[in-house]
């Protein structure tokens, strides 16, 4: 069959299905994209409405990675968008790499995906049998795919934990997932449970309002801010290949170096957040705003909920609150896909079985992928991006996965080395480290960034790729996919950056004592890093 007659069903059309379908166009492929909503963007999307299902963010929220460090490798972010985007620009944005690469036309709106499973012929042909139906025309309809992409994301049903008491509480209970503002929370004494990334923003929304704001946390948790030092964003100077391999190399000096840098802005023994475990051993937490709001009084943390009472909260460290009005559930998500059947990839305890987090390994035939189900130490787009990149050329034959034992063993090392490193979680089951992400699916493509050629052929670019941010340009310099505009890109990335800040002139004298230091840590880093790398 003519690759170009190869049907290829994109379920979703968020951060991974608007890149899905890019990938199959890139390949020749033909997408055809099935989307529950009227609207594009997914969670990014703004609504007034709670939908069932549907994950949304806040309307104040703000994204935690860069732009820089979040956009599609191919499609750089405008560069007088903030460094850290409000969701109206991240939904903004979509619509521009929609309309710019002409995606919009492959996406039925409103069209509710209710089955997936194996065709009648599978076993010969790998297709795919798939049940929608639509808003418009509530009658189902069966299609036949020659492959499938899942772009649902991990956001999906509310974890609701059984706490002893809740049913009896008589104030209002919510989850964040139902969250859109602080309006109703005026003048009320609130509990947060769960002081994850949802948490913390709900806390510090609810606080400027409430009489009174309380987070409860079981194990505390470390509070990293978006703007490090210098006002640099803080995932463009953790996210360089020069630090990862060093990291890598040294992980018990990095985690004492991060507790000691957390430590030295926040002490969080004193804040009452200092948990057991190292930074490293959990999801960042990023809130620029919290220290501020517990300094003030608006927070007040307190330890794990042992029970609810009609009017308050009993706390496992003996303390209670009395007169509470409302308790928000910080309490994350229960991730699935119910449409899926369940003889080809079942979801329990938020433990999945996928080969590089997408591949189902006992398929008999890899035309079925799923993306972006992962919690990544950065940005989620670039690293859906990629792997889509990768599944379309699985698709059309022109990469061969290994079998199912190679598959397995890819799987079950990667549980063994997270359940090393984090402490035991629901949050720490699809973790994933941005740039070892990156360049195990990019050397799957060949894409990934060969540094030894480029210090021969273009040193300027090598060292802005091994010491500068691993923004997503990187795997557009070479191989399938290949994009003109990415040396540029790379080389104008810090530009971008801070474009948005220069609203008015500032004279500052040159300093002139700290170019012969920049460039003994350089040297001093090229050393350690050639001799891990090379």
């Amino acid at each position: 069959m003519s690759s170009l007659k190869k049907k290829v069903a994109v379920v979703g059309a968020g951060a991974s299905g608007l890149t899905a379908i890019k990938c199959c166009l890139d390949e020749g492929l033909e997408p055809v994209c099935f989307e529950r909503a009227n609207y594009i963007s997914g969670l990014w999307h703004y609504t007034d409405e709670v939908e069932d299902g549907q994950a949304c963010v806040m309307k104040s929220t703000v994204i935690n990675t860069s732009k820089e460090m979040m956009c599609y490798s191919d499609f750089p972010i405008p560069a007088d968008y903030a460094i850290f985007m409000h969701n109206k620009y991240v939904d903004k944005y979509f619509h521009l790499y929609a309309d710019e690469f002409g995606l919009k036309k492959y996406i039925n709106m409103n069209t509710e995906v209710h089955s997936i499973k194996q065709s009648d012929d599978y076993k010969k042909s790998g297709k795919w049998e798939i049940v929608t139906s639509s808003k418009s025309d509530p009658e189902k309809k069966t299609h036949i795919f020659d492959c499938v992409l899942i772009c649902t994301g991990h956001h999906a049903d509310k974890n609701i934990p059984n706490f002893a008491g809740l049913d009896k509480f008589k104030g209002k209970v919510t989850h964040t997932h139902d969250f859109k503002d602080y309006r109703g929370y005026e003048d009320k004494n609130v509990l947060i449970v769960g002081i994850g990334n949802s948490g913390g923003d709900v806390a510090t929304e609810i606080s400027r309002i409430a009489a009174q704001t309380y987070i409860s946390t079981r194990s505390g948790a470390w509070i990293w801010n978006r703007v490090g030092d210098g006002g640099k964003p803080v995932d463009m100077i953790g996210s360089r290949r020069a630090i990862y391999a060093m990291v890598q190399k040294w992980p018990g000096f990095f985690a004492k170096a991060a507790e000691k840098k957390l430590n030295a802005r926040l002490d969080h023994k004193k804040y009452s957040l200092q948990p057991e475990f190292s930074p490293m051993a959990c999801h960042p937490t990023l809130n620029d705003e919290l220290p501020n709001r517990i300094a003030a009084g608006s927070v007040i943390i307190k330890a794990n909920v042992k029970k609810f009472t009609e009017n308050g909260a009993i706390f496992e460290d003996g303390t209670a609150i009395t007169d509470l009005d409302a308790v928000v559930l910080a309490t994350g998500y229960i991730f699935g896909f119910p449409f899926l059947d369940k003889n080809v990839l079942e979801v329990k305890d938020n433990k999945v079985n996928l080969y590089k987090y997408m591949y189902p390994p006992d398929l008999d035939h890899n035309t079925l992928a799923v993306i972006g189900c992962f919690q990544p130490l950065g940005a989620i787009m670039p690293i859906s991006e990629m792997q889509c990149r990768l599944a379309t050329r699985v698709f059309l034959d022109k990469i061969k996965l290994p079998d199912s034992t190679t598959m397995w063993e890819d799987i079950e090392n990667k549980r063994v080395q997270m359940a090393k490193r984090y402490i035991e979680s629901k949050r720490h089951t699809i973790q994933v480290d941005y740039i070892k992400i990156m360049d195990e699916l990019s050397e799957m493509v060949g894409c990934k960034p060969n540094l030894k050629t480029m210090f021969l052929t273009d040193p300027k670019l090598a060292m802005e790729c091994l010491f500068g941010p691993c923004t997503p340009y990187q795997f557009r310099l070479q191989g399938p996919g290949k994009w003109k505009g990415a040396r540029e890109s790379i080389l104008t990335q810090w530009e971008r950056t801070y474009k948005p800040l220069q609203t008015r002139p500032c004279k500052v004298s040159e300093e002139q004592s700290s170019g012969m230091l920049y460039v003994i840590i350089v040297a001093i880093m090229a050393i350690i890093v050639y001799m891990i790398f090379f």
